[in-house]
């Protein structure tokens, strides 16, 4: 492996990127709408109506819930108490969703778009080996994902103690769970989505069909998200530490077998099995 060659697969993918505004532009708005936008107005409404029903509701629900639960749940009173279980827990699933989705357009574009735009017979004939090529895609497709969502994890957590953190005393987040919901859960879900994505945009024919696939492999990637944010209501760290060792494990396995996917003849077009 010549990791020289991988950087450079990784620097001209990232930098065709940037180029294209049309593409990352409506991606950024995507990450704020989930990361601040959403958050203030839920948030918000929940801290400064806290005598509606639905919030006097909630905070009933959260009382019915078992100790080990209500444990990690702070808050004097139902209103702030409801306010902290949607801030840390409700939301978190928006900490895997974002990434996945910004690094799914990007990565189901990859292989399909360099036959497109008439570069993939530049990679075919090249010196890259096709495990070079596939983890440098792999990579400038995580990169993208990965940046948006720890810029948006950093706005979302001014927003959460600006407007939560005040009713509970100070500044909370992130907790523990969180943390390692970003640092250590986050990247092997993007790249069992990714390693299934590319392989799925090696072998179709265009774009849009690459997109319509991708769309199939990452809703049950966003569905374990919630079972994730699920596991944090009972034990936040040992949760997050066990759901992100098994996703490890499945990236790594499907990582290891994912360059057989890519052949030169379909970077060309001329495979027959496209």
């Amino acid at each position: 492996m010549r990791w020289k060659m991988v950087r450079a697969v990784v620097r001209a993918d990232l930098y065709r990127l940037i180029k294209t505004r049309d593409y990352w532009i409506p991606l950024l708005i995507l990450g704020g709408m989930f990361f601040v936008v959403l958050p203030v107005i839920l948030l918000g409404a929940m801290s400064f109506v806290k005598e509606t029903s639905a919030v006097a509701q909630i905070g009933d629900i959260i009382g019915t819930l078992p100790d080990s639960i209500q444990n990690n749940i702070r808050g004097d009173d139902g209103a702030t108490r409801a306010s902290y279980a949607f801030a840390v827990y409700l939301l978190a699933p928006i900490a895997i969703i974002v990434p996945l989705t910004i690094s799914s357009a990007v990565g189901a574009n990859s292989i399909v778009g360099e036959r497109e735009r008439g570069t993939g017979e530049f990679l075919a004939h090249s010196p890259l080996t096709v495990r070079e090529i596939y983890l440098g895609k792999l990579i400038a497709s995580l990169i993208p994902g990965y940046v948006a969502g720890i810029v948006g994890f950093g706005l979302y957590s001014i927003v959460v103690n600006v407007i939560v953190g005040s009713q509970i005393g100070g500044w909370f987040f992130p907790t523990a769970g969180w943390l390692l919901l970003v640092l250590w859960v986050v990247p092997p879900f993007i790249a069992i989505a990714l390693s299934l994505i590319l392989r799925l945009s090696a072998r179709v024919r265009s774009a849009a069909s690459a997109h319509q696939a991708s769309s199939l492999v990452t809703l049950p990637v966003i569905l374990m998200s919630y079972g994730v944010a699920s596991g944090l209501l009972y034990s936040p760290v040992i949760s997050a530490s066990i759901a992100g060792l098994v996703a490890w494990l499945i990236a790594l396995a499907l990582l290891a077998s994912g360059a057989k996917s890519i052949r030169r003849e379909r970077l060309l077009g001329v495979s027959g099995d496209l």
